[in-house]
């Protein structure tokens, strides 16, 4: 297991977007410190989490209108589809746009059950949107964690992140 740190500022703490390729895991992890984490928890300390893909969408999908397939013409990965959210779900969002390489990810993630140390499932505990993405042993890569990350708790189907 790599070093573990609660100084965002260490030169060992890698920030970004998901990778999309194999990665090792990164020489230092970001965790809350000591002091933060004795305040105690909102939700269960979890140390194994299953790399299950992502969530697929909870209402019927939408064909896109013509216009709304011209703002995305030009995109590599255009979005395919709208997932229209019924009225006071997700507060002021009206719904989220798919894309397909989305669409074909559903559900496919690897399996892989990887555990944690304990300061980082402490750190999740005490503050579940801390992280961003969480790296899966299996794949070898860092995946997006939250509502519509890949990964749930082991035992569970509580999404990691929320």
């Amino acid at each position: 297991m790599p070093p573990l740190t609660d100084d965002p500022k260490h030169p060992g703490v890698k920030r970004g977007p998901p990778d999309e390729t194999p990665v090792p895991m990164h020489d230092t992890y970001l965790v809350l410190s000591e002091a933060e984490r004795a305040k105690g928890f909102v939700r269960p300390v979890h140390r194994s989490y299953i790399h299950v893909g992502i969530a697929g969408p909870r209402f019927p999908l939408q064909d896109l209108t013509a216009e709304q397939k011209e703002w995305w013409k030009d995109d590599p990965d255009p979005f395919v589809k709208f997932e229209p959210y019924p009225a006071s779900y997700k507060g002021s969002a009206t719904g989220r746009y798919w894309t397909q390489k989305d669409l074909d990810r559903v559900g496919k993630g690897c399996g892989t059950v990887t555990t944690m140390g304990q300061a980082l499932a402490e750190t999740y505990a005490r503050e579940p949107g801390f992280y961003g993405s969480t790296y899966c042993c299996g794949c070898s890569m860092h995946r997006q964690v939250g509502t519509d990350g890949e990964f749930v708790w082991e035992g569970t189907d509580e999404r990691v992140g929320t």
